[in-house]
């Protein structure tokens, strides 16, 4: 294929996804593609996402059709300059289609995982890209490494990223201690000096955002920058109700309304993703972390202080929509990035806005 041609192929968005479905096209043939425009949106078994260019060019062919099932790592769609001939550009779309329709399409190496021991807790991380500088993408309550699944695989171009699952959440231990921050601030210093990173840059996602705010007080000369993305600890709206009814849900019937309140849109919110997190939520353990979290959460949690003593960039991104920790709450930050149409879970429904800002 002409070095000219870039190939769009279907993402590998989580450690699980091995194909998904193009529910639309935004993009048309013919269109000016700039990098981060959006292409298509996806459906896979979790969750629906737009797929972003990481390309510029004309978008010369769509490969994949509209409901169709497609591979990860399968061409959906050619973009090159306007000048490489039509001859090249049809070449290139017939070979595509045809690995597609065979089923043989090349593989595409997901993240790699692994776990280390800090303060005696077992703690589970995914590590993609090759770079030289590091990235930590700390999650919120409730969730786990999969839900930067969005996020991870655009920053690995440039970076060498770790989501990483506090204590009490995904593949990580139970135990979450105290709950206090201070123990979960500790677990991404330990997990720092465990993989012998000397500096990273750490986003951090709701209680994520608070928990790297302390860690980079504590540390300062550890911590490059910290992105910050709809932090708790900034304020005192936060829903209780959610945070209180996440906790107590026992069955999916429960849990699905609490759910509806993290995103912009509420119909993100699929049958799938609600089992999943029953799942979680029914692993011994869980539900005894769940509530002694709450109580930290609940609790005034005022990090601002600890924000004073960091000298280094410090970027907020903010959904306008967040029904779970309101935008009221960034009224004392600067440099503060806010998202039309995105609820909480920003870093899901608008993941550019957080790719864009980490250094």
């Amino acid at each position: 294929m002409d070095p000219m041609i870039a190939r769009v192929v279907m993402p590998k968005w989580g450690l699980s996804m091995t194909s998904g479905k193009i529910t639309e096209w935004i993009a048309s043939e013919g269109d000016e593609i700039t990098d981060g425009d959006e292409l298509a949106d996806i459906d896979t078994d979790k969750i629906a996402g737009s797929l972003e260019a990481s390309d510029e060019g004309v978008l010369r062919r769509v490969i994949a059709r509209v409901g169709e099932d497609v591979p990860v790592g399968a061409t959906i769609a050619l973009i090159a300059p306007a000048d490489v001939p039509e001859e090249e550009i049809e070449a290139a779309a017939r070979q595509a289609r045809e690995e597609l329709d065979s089923g043989v399409v090349p593989e595409v190496g997901g993240p790699v995982t692994g776990t280390v021991e800090v303060g005696g807790r077992t703690l589970a991380y995914a590590t993609l890209g090759e770079g030289e500088e590091h990235v930590v993408l700390v999650h919120g309550y409730g969730g786990d490494k999969n839900s930067w699944l969005f996020v991870q695989e655009p920053l690995a171009e440039r970076h060498t990223v770790h989501a990483l699952d506090l204590p009490g959440h995904g593949e990580s231990a139970k135990d979450v201690g105290d709950g206090s921050l201070e123990t979960l601030a500790d677990a991404v210093l330990g997990f720092l000096a465990a993989k012998e990173i000397p500096r990273a840059h750490l986003v951090g996602h709701s209680l994520g955002g608070a928990v790297v705010v302390a860690a980079a007080a504590r540390e300062p000369s550890r911590v490059a920058s910290l992105t910050l993305v709809a932090p708790a600890g900034f304020g005192d709206d936060i829903n209780a109700d959610y945070l209180r009814g996440f906790a107590d849900a026992t069955s999916r019937r429960e849990l699905k309304p609490h759910l509806g309140a993290l995103f912009g849109d509420p119909a993100r919110v699929t049958r799938q993703l609600a089992d999943d997190l029953m799942k979680y939520k029914r692993i011994d353990g869980v539900d005894k972390a769940l509530h002694t979290l709450v109580d930290t959460l609940l609790r005034p949690l005022d990090v601002r202080p600890l924000l004073s003593e960091v000298d280094i960039p410090v970027t907020v991104v903010w959904g306008r929509r967040d029904a779970v920790v309101p935008v009221s709450n960034a009224a004392s930050l600067e440099n503060v990035r806010f998202v039309d149409d995105a609820g909480h879970m920003v870093h899901m429904e608008a993941p550019s806005a957080v790719v864009e800002v980490v250094p």
